[in-house]
């Protein structure tokens, strides 16, 4: 197996496991699953803004997970992700480390790989696309 293979299966661990994860970031801000965005399980007001990133995160890691249309999904979410940062964490400090914003700075750069590079071997885009 040449290293170019390797690449393409971390790039596919890489996109499902950063998929997952975002999923449950979504799911814990619309349903109140894992403590919601309170601790105490409450969710945000259908249709506010922070609603609206929640069903981002949730379908778009959905998506991210299966790699089904990556490249459009990951250039949404990295998006949804930069606005996070400049809007919820920004205006408190400087550096990411500062404000609590690491995750969103990640995701954001994560999402922005995806879109730049694709899903990787293992993706539903990849089966679509031989068909």
């Amino acid at each position: 197996m040449r290293q170019d293979d390797w690449a393409g299966y971390a790039r596919s661990a890489l996109r499902v496991v950063a998929g997952l994860l975002f999923m449950l970031h979504g799911l814990q801000k619309v349903s109140g699953m894992f403590g919601g965005i309170n601790g105490h399980g409450a969710s945000p007001p259908v249709g506010s803004e922070f609603w609206v990133a929640g069903v981002l995160e949730a379908v778009g890691g959905v998506a991210i997970v299966l790699g089904l249309f990556t490249r459009p999904v990951a250039f949404l979410l990295c998006g949804e992700m930069a606005v996070a940062y400049f809007r919820a964490h920004f205006p408190h400090a400087f550096w990411p480390i500062q404000n609590g914003g690491e995750l969103a700075v990640l995701y954001c750069f994560i999402f922005l790989y995806l879109f730049a590079a694709g899903p990787g071997p293992f993706s539903l885009d990849r089966v679509l696309r031989r068909t």
